[in-house]
């Protein structure tokens, strides 16, 4: 049975792609005014599509409205980054004790091959691709632990909070071998199907990030 295409990108869908991209990452920081006409002529498209786009990225709360302002990107403080931080710590922790149950031998390579990658990213001094790895890291997990919800979750949940690329601690060589180090204990827990040492040690793995973004 062949698979059927998958349909063109819609415009609007194009538009909000971009800017929760932007937004997601800190290119556009809160704060900032999000003019219909500067967007659709920046990415080469109506206003039409960009007004859509912007009710999405409303519904997701990552824009606000506001009278004689338009759309402005949320600024997000430091309490919206306490809570980021300790929703990451649940929902993930729960999706590592469930995939200390589930995972299979497949799995459980596959996550290590990835961290042996990163081993030697970092041994040779290619930090900058650490950050992205570790996402993966961390979304394999939790599509192992909750494939019908907790990985869609855990997805929307970093969504929902920009973290800039300079500000990711893997960029910290001080912090590199700590966060590695906490990356192999999960595994090791994973392997022998400890679902509390795993859940801990994620908790513990996802709060100690946290502490690091805010002391920066």
């Amino acid at each position: 049975m062949t698979s059927q295409p998958r349909p063109p990108m819609s415009k609007a869908e194009y538009v909000y792609s971009v800017l929760l991209d932007e937004i997601r990452t800190a290119q556009i920081p809160g704060g900032t005014a999000l003019r219909a006409g500067a967007v659709a002529q920046r990415l080469g498209v109506s206003v039409t599509p960009v007004r859509e786009a912007l009710r999405r990225l409303e519904k997701d709360r990552l824009i606000s409205y506001e009278a004689h302002h338009g759309a402005t990107v949320i600024d997000l403080g430091a309490d919206a980054l306490e809570e980021f931080y300790g929703l990451r710590a649940v929902v993930e922790g729960l999706a590592a004790r469930l995939a200390a149950a589930r995972v299979t031998g497949e799995e459980l390579a596959w996550l290590r091959e990835l961290h042996a990658a990163m081993v030697r990213d970092a041994a040779e001094g290619r930090n900058d691709h650490l950050g992205e790895q570790s996402g993966q890291f961390h979304l394999r997990i939790a599509d192992i632990g909750g494939p019908a919800f907790l990985g869609q979750h855990a997805r929307a949940v970093r969504d929902s909070f920009p973290v800039p690329a300079s500000a990711s601690l893997w960029l910290d060589p001080g912090q590199v071998r700590q966060q590695l180090d906490a990356h192999e204990a999960i595994l090791s827990a994973l392997a022998v199907a400890d679902g509390a040492q795993a859940e801990r040690l994620m908790i513990e793995h996802v709060r100690q990030a946290g502490d690091y973004r805010r002391k920066r």
